[in-house]
């Protein structure tokens, strides 16, 4: 359960838009319904904009009923679509945009987004008289500002079903797997599915790769009894072809390893009911933010309690991995 402020409604507009953007997670449609439901609640008018800010900026919108988001609950990916809008970079496309929503009579946005999406709408607010609270939509959980973000549990969870699979076959031949999940620049999907499988290793962007170090502790586990099979959660990484590269330089120590690179699955199928929850309450609270007159800022989840956090703040400061959680996880592998 999450505390929920009570706030003041002291300035209740006429319409808001809601949009998603970049990479989808799943949540982003019970987020959506969130968002929807309390905003027709409070007698607001509803507009979904399709396809992010692509679909802004060509006025792509239609006014959605509460009968708009029945049964999406359940349904993963969003159902206003996504897009990665490069455009949106150009303050002169932002301010297209903003004639947009004001021509509809619409002076308040909700974006549903990672860092990119959010850093958008920053500027849009900041350079336009344009209302606007962003809610945390990325399964990477790497957005400054909250503990959770929508999406980040599925994705562990569809990670962690997937590789208890691997691990069958793993055990049955003997092998060692590599299995690569998402994580630019992050570690967080990668330390908590190994911890959760009980990987025999985590390699995350945060920290230097040793591959020496990982051959040892391979060899030492057999040595000790501790099985002749393993799985290594990989973080993908920025650099291209990184679980393969490090494939190649194990099989130089004679540590022959198979890779299965997880990919896009861990961004699909039915939110978790944790990312159900927290979607609908995180959707529910922006429209109580936008009435109680908050402006620019995130809305997120920090010690159970929701709370707000300037999107000045959110774009310019990094959520740091736990290291005290990463060191658990190199303990309960050894």
């Amino acid at each position: 359960m999450y505390e929920i402020p009570s706030l003041t409604a002291d300035h209740k507009p006429e319409a808001i838009a809601v949009l998603t953007s970049g990479g989808d997670s799943p949540g982003m449609n019970p987020a959506i319904r969130g968002v929807v439901r309390a905003a027709l609640h409070q007698g607001i008018k509803v507009f979904g904009i399709n396809k992010g800010y692509s679909g802004l900026i060509i006025g792509d919108l239609e006014e959605m009923t509460s009968g708009s988001v029945t049964n999406i609950v359940q349904r993963g990916g969003t159902i206003l679509k996504s897009d990665r809008c490069e455009a949106f970079k150009d303050s002169a496309v932002r301010h297209q945009a903003a004639e947009v929503l004001k021509e509809k009579g619409i002076d308040s946005l909700i974006v549903i987004g990672g860092d990119g999406s959010l850093t958008g709408a920053h500027l849009l607010s900041v350079e336009n008289d344009i209302r606007v609270i962003g809610l945390p939509g990325t399964i990477d959980n790497d957005i400054y500002g909250t503990d959770d973000t929508i999406g980040f549990d599925t994705a562990v969870n569809t990670a962690l079903d997937a590789i208890d699979k691997i691990r069958d076959t793993a055990l049955s031949h003997e092998s060692l797997f590599l299995v690569e999940v998402m994580g630019r620049n992050s570690g967080f999907i990668a330390t908590h599915v190994g911890i959760a499988c009980g990987a025999e290793m985590i390699v995350v962007p945060e920290y230097e790769v040793q591959v020496e170090s990982i051959c040892f502790q391979l060899a030492n586990n057999r040595i000790q009894g501790k099985g002749s099979s393993g799985i290594i959660v990989v973080a993908e990484g920025q650099t291209p072809g990184l679980t393969y590269n490090l494939a190649n330089q194990l099989k130089t120590h004679n540590q022959n390893a198979k890779v299965c690179i997880l990919g896009h699955i861990q961004r699909g199928g039915s939110p978790t009911g944790h990312d159900r929850m927290l979607a609908s309450c995180l959707g529910a609270s922006a429209v109580d933010y936008l009435c109680a007159g908050y402006n620019d800022v995130m809305i997120g989840v920090r010690s159970g309690t929701i709370c707000e956090t300037p999107l000045q703040q959110v774009i310019e400061k990094n959520k740091q991995l736990d290291e005290m959680l990463f060191q658990r996880a190199l303990l309960l592998h050894k």
